[in-house]
């Protein structure tokens, strides 16, 4: 028989959209922009604040970049490769077009500038270098790129080149930028500064972070922008506030002070709209179940982690929250046992459904005990 606790929304049970599925979706009041394709997340609890066409495939143009540094952070993580090592410059890289990091054929550069020349002035000939030497052709890097993608769950994401380039097949969606973004934040910290790096000098030519975020919206500290003729001008960026982050990309649009002021403007919304707050503590008891021929009448409902959720700010006060669970649940039990769910409603946003697990273990009761509690239900209908 399922039971209901109905319970207006208070601040031990608003915190619990933590346990969601990753990205889930918090609506607002409509937002209007230009970019042909958006998405805003906060990291913080992975809850979606505005998407538009996030998984239409794009041309991610320059922001493809992201997966080629996402690779070289991997290979110095674990120990491939070193931050001194020096890769040669192939004719091929010194030739390439579009923005460049003026590498000379020839020469051999070390990683550390090959970083710098990709973040910071977005060098098209940087890729290739780092490409050819990781994978000898960047085709073959491509094609790792392509796979590693898909591991990581960019399920849309095919890679023609190292840099962005345009081609016909060489496509992402605005979701799959947004995780590549996420993943580089949180996989590699210790080189994720590189970012907010605010201008670079190779061969006595330096040039300035191409983000127009940085030193302009508080907190802005990374990542790239794109441009091509198809793709418009994209961004993925992304800013921390009191240890809320905040994960933007937009694509699509018609200018650079378009891009500027869009990608400013929705991340102020986002940390304008919503709040983040911390609600329930793992082991904090939100609710009692029923408990059948158990060796105690109930059981604690909690969360198996510390909660969190991202909220509207106006949003809060009119939630409802109701625990229901099929009950009385039968013993024995175990802590942690998922044995209920939270359901949560408010006024445009969609509903939640979030798991409750067992706050400790409960025995069954003995032959003795699981008679005289069936006799009791028999008599009186009481099945605790």
């Amino acid at each position: 028989m399922p039971h209901i606790l109905n319970r207006r929304l208070v601040m031990a049970l608003a915190g619990l959209a933590l346990l969601a599925a990753p990205f889930r979706a918090a609506c607002a009041e409509a937002l209007e922009t230009p970019a042909r394709e958006a998405v805003l997340i906060d990291l913080s609890t992975d809850t979606v604040l505005f998407e538009k066409n996030a998984d239409a495939p794009m041309v991610p143009s320059s922001m493809t970049k992201l997966m080629t540094i996402y690779l070289l952070f991997d290979k110095l993580a674990k120990g491939a490769i070193k931050m001194e090592d020096e890769l040669p410059v192939s004719e091929r890289a010194w030739r390439m077009g579009g923005s460049k990091m003026f590498v000379h054929v020839g020469d051999r550069v070390k990683v550390s500038d090959l970083l710098r020349g990709i973040i910071v002035q977005s060098g098209n000939d940087a890729c290739i270098v780092v490409a050819e030497g990781l994978s000898s052709t960047e085709e073959a890097f491509a094609a790792q790129m392509t796979a590693r993608g898909k591991d990581m769950g960019l399920k849309s994401s095919t890679f023609r080149n190292a840099s962005g380039w345009p081609d016909p097949q060489h496509r992402m969606t605005a979701r799959d930028l947004a995780l590549l973004g996420e993943r580089l934040i949180l996989d590699f910290p210790q080189y994720y500064p590189l970012f907010a790096e605010r201008s670079f000098k190779y061969n006595n030519i330096e040039q300035a972070n191409r983000d127009p975020l940085l030193g302009v919206v508080p907190g802005a500290d990374g990542l790239k922008t794109g441009h091509t003729d198809e793709g418009g001008y994209g961004l993925v960026g992304s800013a921390i506030r009191d240890g809320r982050r905040l994960l933007l990309v937009v694509n699509g649009l018609t200018s650079m002070r378009e891009r500027a002021q869009e990608s400013a403007r929705i991340l102020e919304w986002g940390f304008r709209e919503f709040q983040t707050y911390t609600m329930a503590k793992k082991g904090e008891t939100l609710a009692e179940a029923r408990v059948w021929q158990g060796d105690e009448d109930t059981v604690p409902l909690t969360v198996a982690q510390d909660a969190r959720v991202t909220l509207r700010r106006v949003a809060r006060a009119t939630m409802v929250v109701k625990v229901v669970y099929d009950g009385p649940v039968p013993a024995p039990i175990k802590a942690g046992d998922q044995i209920a769910r939270l359901e949560i409603t408010a006024p445009d946003m969609p509903a939640i459904s979030l798991p409750l697990v067992a706050g400790r273990d409960v025995e069954r009761q003995g032959f003795v005990g699981r008679i005289f509690t069936s006799l009791r239900y028999l008599v009186a209908g009481d099945a605790s």
